[in-house]
């Protein structure tokens, strides 16, 4: 299944089992790259997950040949994200150059081996509700929330990917930072922003480095 604009991403958090065929698992992302399809691979921190493969390709079954290669392998795949690349509302107006960056990013980028991802939503409570908020507003806030994200120019590349009606948050976002204060940092700074501090709520925190593949098995 072929997207139409954009690429889809999938993020498979694993662990591996007594029955992990390391050069199997190998394989996968070799076919995967192959098939050009991008694949981004870190390991993680922490009891949640050992290994981040991040696979983004405009071809859905290219993404699912990758998932089932590496569940046959013997990765168990303990938690998953899915979501596309989008340009946002807020965005337009944009450099055609940087609203394509977003459309088709290029991963991973170099000399930011910090690795983060976890998913978000805007809140739709009485007091606080994203969807109801007119949308100048909106924007501003989203600006205000640019603005704090480009203090950290070149120590950090963020990619948020779209998930409503995908996954179980509305976005999933992606950060490349120089190191992990860069990512404690910068998550911190921005949750003070209106559209974090009054409507942001968030899912799990998955943190590590790049490696390859072959040096986390």
């Amino acid at each position: 299944m072929l997207m139409e604009e954009g690429v889809g991403v999938v993020h498979l958090l694993a662990k591996p089992t007594p029955g992990t065929d390391r050069e199997a698992v190998i394989a996968a992302v070799k076919q995967a790259e192959a098939d050009g399809c991008q694949v981004i691979t870190a390991s993680m921190l922490g009891h949640k997950a050992d290994v981040c493969v991040m696979a983004l390709s405009p071809d859905w079954s290219v993404l699912r040949a990758l998932q089932t290669g590496l569940q046959r392998a013997g990765l168990e795949v303990v938690d998953s994200y899915v979501s596309i690349t989008e340009v946002s509302e807020y965005a337009k107006g944009l450099p055609e150059q940087m609203l394509k960056d977003r459309l088709y990013p290029n991963l991973p980028p170099e000399g930011l081996p910090a690795f983060c991802f976890y998913p978000m939503s805007k809140k739709r409570e009485a007091h606080a509700n994203w969807f109801a908020t007119p949308f100048e507003d909106r924007k501003s806030m989203m600006m205000e929330h640019g603005t704090s994200g480009r203090k950290f120019a070149g120590q950090l590349v963020q990619l948020i990917t779209a998930s409503s009606g995908l996954d179980d948050f509305e976005w999933g976002v992606t950060l490349f930072a120089k190191s992990p204060e860069v990512v404690k940092n910068v998550v911190y700074t921005m949750r003070f922003d209106e559209a974090s501090a009054l409507f942001g709520e968030f899912g799990d925190f998955y943190v590590g480095y790049l490696d390859y593949i072959e040096n986390m098995l």
